[in-house]
């Protein structure tokens, strides 16, 4: 190593109400309430609810007010099938509303034996409760003059959407044309990422998805969708490390993360040396002199390090690829998920930097690339105007920088409970 500096010592969405019973005092019912009439529905948010039959789970006001935010913690999700496998399976994550033929009453019947849901049927384009009760109307659609009728019909029924060949432009047309309306959509989905398509187009997606499948697979990889939503709408907890030591490494390979979305100031991804503790990375997106602002970049360090990805993963810098996902964290832990574009791999200087916890006095490091343009997020200090990055070249022994604390023991990017050094 060349030079170093170190410290002088050396430190190793719309209102969401329950309804209690007046007289047991229990939850009684789950409601879509639209005004004029109350139709079964499944609440199923995000988190792990599991309802007890709709009468033990939460009902939903709608109006035309509904914002991106609370319209993506109030996604339902009913499920249509004839698998015994899949119906369990489901119920076991907390999705208890099912669809069934007319014609299939006894089957309905035997799974009413054995787990606590909700049946609903089709009979002549209408879905319909146990008490015959009007929930919804099915419509099938392959054309824009189909959907112009969907308008027409009752302001507060609920729709299900069923598209017969494109998906995402109809997808579009449907969610433009029903924004601000108190009615719900719900669009028939036969996979898990065509039921993301619709529960993502033009941000604000449907308002539902009727999952008609046979396998158990597509509701795996929804509920693992569902998760990886709810936690992105979760802070997450950063502390201020005290630089101790910064040093000239020398020559290493480096990872520049290029992302299919746009930075803003004090963001950038979670990156460290060891998964017990990983920094807050800035972005490129600050203008300078000598290089145009690239806000969809991170220079975000050496090959080896870790980076944090939904599901409270982590992954190898190395190992990311067009496709993926990371997270995106700003100063204050908010965080969102991006998807990678691109990963650039080249040989540059690297420059060591340690860091300690005041609390335990433990020790975090990294390796990045020694260039201006790279950089950390700076502590919020919560008053006026202040710097949102720290240039590396710049950093000084005792600068602050954000760190993220977590489980150090990892298992294929997955946290485990077992005993770890690492150094």
């Amino acid at each position: 190593m060349a030079s170093c500096l170190a410290s002088s010592t050396r430190i190793p969405n719309h209102h969401i109400s329950l309804l209690l019973h007046p007289i047991s005092g229990k939850w009684k019912n789950c409601s879509l309430k639209t005004g004029k009439q109350h139709n079964n529905c499944l609440f199923i948010g995000a988190s792990n609810i599991k309802s007890k039959k709709l009468q033990h789970s939460c009902c939903l006001k709608m109006g035309s007010n509904l914002n991106a935010e609370t319209l993506e913690e109030t996604k339902l999700v009913w499920i249509w099938t004839e698998s015994k496998q899949v119906m369990t399976t489901a119920v076991e994550r907390g999705w208890d509303t099912f669809i069934f033929d007319s014609n299939f009453a006894e089957l309905a019947k035997e799974w009413s034996s054995i787990a606590l849901i909700n049946p609903l049927y089709i009979k002549d384009g209408v879905l319909l409760d146990t008490e015959s009760r009007r929930v919804a109307s099915l419509f099938e659609v392959s054309s824009s003059q189909q959907i112009d009728q969907i308008l027409l019909m009752d302001e507060l029924e609920n729709a299900v959407i069923r598209l017969l060949d494109w998906q995402v432009i109809p997808a579009e047309n449907i969610i433009a044309a029903f924004q601000g309306k108190s009615k719900r959509v719900f669009a028939v989905a036969e996979t898990a990422s065509d039921a993301q398509i619709f529960l993502e187009t033009l941000e604000v997606g449907v308002g539902g998805i009727i999952l008609k499948v046979d396998e158990i697979d597509p509701i795996l990889k929804l509920k693992e969708y569902f998760d990886r939503r709810s936690d992105a709408r979760n802070d997450l907890a950063l502390i201020n490390a005290t630089v101790n030591l910064i040093c000239m490494a020398g020559m290493g390979d480096r990872v520049c993360v290029d992302l299919c979305s746009l930075l803003r100031p004090g963001e950038g991804l979670l990156v460290g040396s060891f998964a017990r503790g990983l920094f807050l990375v800035h972005s490129e997106c600050l203008e300078t002199d000598y290089i145009a602002s690239r806000p969809f970049r991170v220079n975000a360090g050496a090959v080896h390090a870790y980076v944090a990805v939904p599901g409270g993963k982590t992954c190898y810098l190395s190992e990311l690829k067009a496709g993926k996902e990371v997270i995106v964290v700003d100063q204050n832990g908010k965080q969102r998920t991006a998807i990678v574009g691109r990963v650039k791999i080249e040989t540059r200087p690297l420059v060591l930097i340690e860091a300690t916890n005041a609390s335990d006095q433990s020790v975090y490091s990294m390796l990045l690339q020694n260039a201006e343009t790279v950089a950390f997020v700076s502590p919020n200090k919560g008053h006026g105007s202040q710097r949102t990055a720290i240039p590396v070249t710049s950093l000084k022994v005792g600068d602050e920088v954000l760190l993220r604390l977590q489980g150090g023991a990892r298992h294929t990017g997955i946290e485990i409970q077992e005993f770890i050094v690492e150094k």
